[in-house]
């Protein structure tokens, strides 16, 4: 079972659209965010110097609208690694456990010295609680 990370978030003022509902670029971004704070939190240093992170893909569900005075976190795991790429999933929930934003992003590993793909290595699961099994078929 994979380990789940969570963010509390500060919603500005400027995240919220003409409706006064959190703007859906503001809910991508809390996304962004969840992900880049869990991976700082937890990978080690050398390795977060030589590796960069790029998405491949957003796949956004928004369920129910952020309003003024929401206290918000964001929930996210990783899932299913596959050469270059890994799988992330995210909530982004209210204080009373409704949850407004569902996502799955798709993430590329590069090599931060050629901005080349590399493949995820199986240890990095072990700091960020999930399951990074090599995809056999693209060995």
């Amino acid at each position: 079972m994979p380990t789940v990370f969570t963010l509390p978030l500060t919603v500005r003022p400027d995240d919220f659209d003409r409706q006064g509902h959190v703007n859906n670029v503001a809910f991508v971004r809390y996304v962004q965010d969840a992900a880049v704070a869990h991976w700082t939190a937890f990978a080690p240093a050398d390795v977060q110097a030589a590796v960069a992170w790029v998405v491949r893909r957003h796949e956004v569900e928004y369920r129910k609208p952020g309003l003024p005075g929401d206290e918000l976190s964001a929930r996210t795991w990783v899932g299913e690694p596959g050469g270059a790429t890994w799988e992330r999933l995210t909530e982004i929930v209210r204080a009373d456990g409704t949850v407004l934003v569902t996502a799955r992003t798709v993430w590329v590993l590069l090599d931060a010295a050629t901005g080349r793909p590399r493949r995820v290595d199986p240890r990095m699961a072990e700091w960020l609680g999930g399951d990074a099994r090599p995809d056999s078929s693209s060995q």
